[in-house]
């Protein structure tokens, strides 16, 4: 699933990231692209939050992409 965060800034990056992990099935792996620097911050952060895990971290020029996995339930 791809999230098309450019042009967004803080903290709406990872609140529509968010948004999209809560429809996500558990080890889903979600595309978050972000021109906010403080998504370098914010991403990492929830992920650490949220138990997921952040697979890699993309330069592209004017933009990041955010490989992020959601966590697996042990409800």
């Amino acid at each position: 699933m791809i999230i098309d965060a450019r042009g967004l800034l803080c903290p709406y990056p990872v609140v529509e990231l968010g948004r999209a992990a809560r429809t996500a099935p558990e080890g889903a792996r979600l595309t978050l692209l972000s021109d906010d620097p403080v998504a370098l911050t914010d991403v990492p952060a929830w992920c650490r939050m949220r138990s997921a895990r952040l697979a890699d971290i993309v330069h592209h020029e004017g933009y990041w992409e955010f490989q992020v996995v959601t966590a697996r339930s042990d409800g």
